[in-house]
Parts: structure tokens; sequence; C-alpha cells
């Protein structure tokens, strides 16, 4: 089901297994509410799947926040749609009677999902980020006690720096979050090796 409603454009798929969290997916630069649908029921088959659309367009592209240049990014419109995210997906909780969801999150998409567990602690249950960087330069201070987060980073990518999501996962860490990083082989498109990774850490939860 696509809808306009809560804020974003979004596809909502009931899930058939109450037991597991809902997944809030999140695409990539370019992507859509359609994109992460697949993988969503491919790691998590049964559970409620939440997908909405970035509202901001780059050389119309949907995206989840502005970026002033590739890795620079706009962080005033970054806590806006933060802000903006975070409430969209607390108006979906009540809407379709969800507990928190567990973010999955590919590149543009995980890095504002990094953003709503820094900005935003306790909307999200956790979160997988396929590709993150760190979205803030000053981040604001979090309370993640036993957040669980997964982070994928590919060893060759060639717009994620190694360091920059190490950064990210000690960051993380620093805010209680209960964080599992893993380099892989391979660039920042996605692989196998995500699917099972993810697969294996949502079924652990």
């Amino acid at each position: 089901m696509t809808t306009e409603t809560l804020g974003f454009r979004h596809r909502f798929e009931p899930g058939s297994n109450a037991a597991l969290p809902p997944l809030l997916l999140l695409h990539g630069t370019g992507g859509d509410e359609n994109d992460l649908l697949p993988l969503g029921q491919a790691v998590a088959p049964g559970a409620a799947l939440l997908s909405p659309r970035g509202q901001v367009l780059e050389h119309g592209m949907p995206r989840f926040f502005r970026r002033l240049a590739e890795g620079v990014f706009d962080e005033e419109d970054l806590r806006r749609q933060t802000d903006a995210l975070a409430d969209f997906v607390l108006a979906a909780r009540e809407a379709y009677q969800l507990p928190a969801p567990v973010a999955l999150g590919f590149s543009n998409g995980a890095n504002i999902a990094a953003a709503v567990l820094l900005q935003r602690p306790g909307v999200l249950r956790g979160a997988a980020l396929l590709r993150p960087m760190v979205p803030f330069q000053s981040p604001p201070p979090a309370k993640l006690e036993g957040t669980p987060v997964l982070v994928l980073s590919g060893a060759a990518d060639p717009i994620v720096p190694a360091e920059n999501s190490a950064r990210l996962s000690r960051l993380l860490e620093q805010a209680g979050a209960d964080v599992t990083h893993r380099v892989l082989p391979g660039g920042h498109g996605l692989t196998q090796m995500d699917l099972g990774l993810v697969k294996s850490w949502l079924a652990a939860l």
C-alpha cells in the first residue's frame, strides 16, 4: 500500500509475524519507497515493513536530506529532516499500531538512520546501517544504552572512507549503543554477504 499520509509518501506492508520488530526501510540517493522492500522481505520474512521516500530532491533524485558536495552534508537541513522522519515514525506507529521499528538503511538512508539515533534517541529500537557515514560534525549528546546497531562497511568503498565508518561506530558506542561493525570485501554496493549478516543480526535481536 502506497500512501501520501503522515508527512511522507511511503509504503506499508503489514507483517505476518507479530513477534518480529517492524523494519523502517530507508533508501539511498535516487531510490524511493519501493527500493528496499525486497531486501526487507529477504532479511526478515514476516516482519511489517515501513518504507518512506526521502523528501529532498538532488537533480531529481530523492534523498533524505540535502548535501553541499559528496560527503559534505547540509547539517541544518539534516537536523530538520531528521526531526521530520522521527515524527513520521511516531505517527506511523500510532496509525499502524506498531512497536518501535528497527531501521534498515543504505547509504543516504543509513546516514539519516544514524542521525535519528543520535538526535532522537528512543524512536528506533535499533538500526542496521549499510555503508553509513558520520552524519554530524558536532553530534548531539545521545543516550543509547543497549540499543543494537549493525554497521556494515565496504573495504573498497569509494564514497565512505574506512576511517569515517569506524568513527561512527565509536561515536555510537560512546553513546552506549551495542555496536557490531564489520568491514566487508567490496565497495559501496550491497552483496549477498550484507544480506546474510543483516538477517543473522536481526534474528538475534
